[in-house]
């Protein structure tokens, strides 16, 4: 395909990375040279000096031409203008980042495709929707979703009491013969381990395991991470993802929201009406104690400063709290989570890039997502009538290594693999790949 890209940032840079690596032809734009000279220094793309709002760049850039335009910049203005060129020109499909939602939708006064968007994101809401998953499931550090939801994808971190300590993942699955599940990773300092049946799982491991949504609570008995209902958290930051939080959660958990700004504290406080709204800075340890954060069962930090963060979630463990969740911008950060004792690191760039790669592998591939600190993609896909992994057992397939398949879906009913399993077509599967799996991987599907 070609593919146009607006906005060399995080998010753009790592879209470009991706979808150059599966051989599409990238065009990507900024106005910044800085921004564009890592990209030529690092990917095989094109780059265009300028802005996406001009019409003469985007026709030098060809966007005419282009299968997708994907206007991701920080500016809403630019990524609206550069969309509605584009499609002006003949793009085929548009794809706008929109970080306040209300600056094109108010109420619902206007949908995407009056505007003729084929797909919008709100990296706050991605952001903010993934927090909410990791407060329902408590225990988990990562939480995804497949097959429409019968499927969940868990991270869980083995500390010193996880009776799964020192075992290996043969003994184990004889033992709960009865729990379908598949260990699809192990995370182990800077390695990322596709684990087979001799692997011993060892204290400090973030391990991933493929379960079925009704079996997760059993899975996290085993693990000896058995989830507890949350009662009370505490979000230091308002805007955004945080009020985000607050909404989705605040009928269910009682939570009390920190917010420095006087005018947002304000708009806050009549806005979440079961919410306690806090004018304060999440570095005051006074401010902390003295609204309980001793009693509370999650904290999370998601201000525009992702030191405050990251210190502020520390001392929440420090004080005993179960869970410490913190919003990150640099992506470089998130493989240190475990290692510095916070629960989970979010960013909502790179739930944007994963949300738009879903749109753009529609096709055999249905959805792709990426863990968080662990170089590899879980990906579903569509087995093609006739493609190699149709014509065998799964145990004489030989299947790349750095890949597993974790589930398969079959006239809509969900499994767990052995290696008897045979794949049909049409069957949709869930398969963990490393990047230098991915093209293998494709090929069988195919």
């Amino acid at each position: 395909m070609n593919i146009v890209i607006i906005g060399a940032g995080e998010v753009g840079s790592h879209l470009a990375q991706l979808l150059s690596q599966e051989g599409n032809d990238i065009v990507i734009i900024d106005k910044s040279d800085e921004r564009l000279n890592r990209v030529r220094e690092s990917l095989d793309v094109m780059t265009k000096l300028g802005s996406g709002t001009q019409l003469s760049v985007l026709q030098e850039a060809r966007a005419a031409d282009a299968d997708m335009l994907i206007a991701v910049t920080s500016i809403d203005e630019v990524n609206f203008t550069a969309c509605h060129l584009g499609r002006k020109l003949g793009a085929k499909k548009t794809i706008i980042r929109v970080n306040e939602p209300e600056f094109l939708f108010g109420e619902g006064v206007l949908r995407p495709e009056e505007l003729g968007f084929d797909l919008v994101i709100s990296p706050d809401v991605l952001a903010g929707r993934e927090i909410v998953r990791l407060i329902r499931r408590s225990a988990a550090t990562d939480v995804l979703e497949f097959a429409d939801g019968r499927i969940q994808i868990l991270g869980l971190k083995l500390d010193q009491e996880s009776p799964l300590i020192n075992r290996k993942l043969r003994d184990i699955t004889k033992d709960f013969t009865e729990l379908p599940f598949r260990a699809v990773a192990i995370s182990r300092g800077i390695r990322t381990i596709i684990p087979t049946p001799d692997d011993v799982f060892k204290k400090g491991d973030q391990i991933f395991v493929v379960s079925k949504t009704e079996h997760v609570q059993e899975m996290l008995k085993i693990s000896g991470k058995e989830t507890v209902k949350f009662e009370n958290i505490m979000i230091l930051g308002g805007s955004g993802i945080g009020r985000y939080v607050a909404e989705e959660l605040q009928n269910e958990i009682s939570i009390k929201l920190i917010e420095s700004s006087k005018e947002e504290s304000v708009q806050l406080a009549t806005k979440l009406e079961k919410t306690m709204v806090i004018r304060g800075e999440g570095k005051d340890l006074d401010l902390l104690a003295t609204e309980g954060i001793l009693d509370m069962d999650a904290y999370i930090a998601v201000t525009r400063d992702e030191e405050d963060n990251i210190i502020s979630c520390l001392m929440a463990k420090h004080l005993g709290v179960k869970k410490a969740i913190a919003h990150v911008e640099k992506l470089d950060y998130i493989p240190l989570a475990n290692a510095i004792g916070i629960d989970a690191l979010v960013n909502k760039k790179l739930s944007a890039a994963n949300e738009i790669l879903k749109f753009v592998r529609k096709g055999q591939i249905v959805s792709v997502a990426t863990l968080h600190g662990v170089d590899a993609e879980v990906i579903e896909m569509v087995a093609q009538k006739g493609a190699a992994v149709t014509k065998k057992p799964l145990k004489d397939l030989r299947f790349p290594d750095g890949a597993i398949i974790g589930c398969v879906i079959h006239n809509g009913s969900v499994s767990i693999p052995v290696g008897s399993t045979r794949i049909n077509p049409l069957d949709r599967v869930v398969v963990f790949t490393l990047p230098a799996a991915l093209r293998e991987v494709e090929k069988f599907f195919i």
